[in-house]
């Protein structure tokens, strides 16, 4: 059942066992689960009446979102905002398919980095990859939906921003990695779904590298960009942060996908590394995933093909568990 939007009324009303109208006594009979979609100004949502009530429909075990931050409905902007459809499409889903999320998150800060870094050659060409940022985003709203405090270091991503997460928008593997270090500094966990550029053009051409009368190929010289999972492995910004990392790979001749992805992990040092083989059709722009899920404690965990939040909740099992572990 879906309630959208859910007012501060209706979520006072459903919270407090109200059945005066055919909605409110439809909630008192749902036996399945129920998704509230809030929507309303932010000083209503920030009430504390508004908050308590909210507190309340997920002790039971409600899945209440947190609203988008943006325009409102008069000249105002905030936390507010009704989330954007393709997102209440996406955690419906979830919910149908039996990931009904719990705040086992809650208190915990969490940083996620998804999409592709670009790398300008000229003001009109860049180094990039296919990235399309989904797997990060899923990962951000499956982290929201637990009760996370979550920060979203978001590169070059055209999808709409997952309700009730801080952004920060990025452009390059430098910009990625100031940026995912300065919001480290206070997470539990680091999750670096992005896929970083590996390399770098040397120098920047502040105008259009034209051809040449004699078709010549201009030569673009590259250097590597830093580790940012490797240097974030080494160097913990807290006690008990747990690191992730993402290895997008292709079998070849030196080894199959798994090997890369263990020599990977041992090299990174990372705690958790999510293994996803990409092609056409695979891995990169697409609604699912498939991936092994190594651990540095020599664990294995397979994720069979499915949406990309179901992945995104193993991840977050995962780092629960070593939370409590710890």
């Amino acid at each position: 059942m879906v309630v959208v939007p859910a007012t501060a009324d209706l979520l006072s009303r459903a919270a407090h066992g109200f059945a005066d109208d055919l909605l409110t006594s439809t909630l008192l009979t749902a036996r399945c689960p129920v998704l509230f979609v809030p929507a309303m100004h932010t000083e209503m949502w920030e009430h504390p009446a508004t908050v308590e009530n909210v507190a309340l429909l997920r002790s039971r075990g409600a899945v209440v979102v947190d609203p988008a931050v943006g325009r409102l409905t008069g000249a105002d902007s905030g936390r507010g905002r009704l989330p954007d459809p393709d997102q209440i499409v996406a955690i419906a889903r979830d919910l149908l398919a039996g990931v009904a999320p719990s705040p086992d998150l809650a208190g915990r800060h969490v940083v996620i980095s998804a999409g592709g870094t670009r790398e300008h050659v000229d003001p009109v060409r860049f180094l990039g990859n296919r990235s399309s940022g989904r797997q990060g985003y899923a990962l951000a709203r499956a982290a929201v939906s637990r009760g996370a405090k979550v920060t979203l270091v978001s590169a070059n991503v055209a999808l709409p921003d997952p309700a009730g997460a801080d952004i920060v928008r990025v452009v390059s593997a430098a910009d990625l990695q100031a940026a995912v270090l300065d919001a480290a500094t206070t997470a539990d966990a680091v999750v670096m779904a992005a896929a970083v550029a590996d390399f770098r053009p040397t120098s920047y051409a502040d105008t259009k590298i034209k051809k040449t009368a004699h078709n010549e190929v201009p030569r673009i010289e590259l250097e590597r960009t830093a580790d940012i999972l490797a240097e974030l492995a080494a160097h913990r910004r807290r006690a008990g942060q747990v690191v992730v990392g993402f290895a997008a790979e292709t079998g070849d001749e030196s080894g199959t996908v798994l090997e890369h992805g263990r020599a990977k992990l041992a090299a990174k040092g990372c705690d958790l590394l999510v293994v996803n083989e990409v092609g056409v059709d695979r891995g990169f722009e697409v609604e699912d995933n498939e991936a092994v899920v190594l651990g540095a404690d020599g664990s294995s965990i397979s994720v069979p093909r499915g949406p990309k939040g179901t992945l995104a909740h193993v991840v977050w099992d995962l780092i629960r568990d070593r939370w409590m572990d710890a």
